[in-house]
């Protein structure tokens, strides 16, 4: 499936439009507030593991706005939209937003 953030798609033609599909992912970690807590901590360096549970995450939204444009018919998203917010003290939510549609590339 072509999953892009753009509106259309180069040599394919949008036959259909299915309607906004959206996938979310809340990860429950201690990990939000502690990069924010902690962030003199890691100056200059990178932390591989709040960047594993962000990756988790957008993966997790990936396949579950994959998997609802498939169940309304889409073989596409188009103008896909990631959002990242904290929720309350320590959860991660990751969002994924578009527009399912029918192409004709099958």
């Amino acid at each position: 499936m072509i999953i892009t953030t753009t509106n259309s798609i180069e040599g394919h033609k949008i036959l259909e439009y299915k309607g906004i599909v959206v996938g979310e992912a809340i990860m429950g970690a201690n990990v939000v507030r502690d990069v924010f807590a902690s962030i003199t901590d890691i100056v200059g360096g990178r932390s591989g593991a709040y960047e594993a549970k962000l990756q988790d995450a957008r993966d997790v939204a990936m396949r579950e706005l994959e998997q609802r444009a498939v169940a309304v018919g889409g073989n596409a998203v188009v103008g896909v939209d990631l959002d990242y917010e904290v929720v309350g003290n320590s959860m991660l939510m990751v969002s994924a937003s578009g527009t399912a549609v029918l192409t004709d590339r099958g």
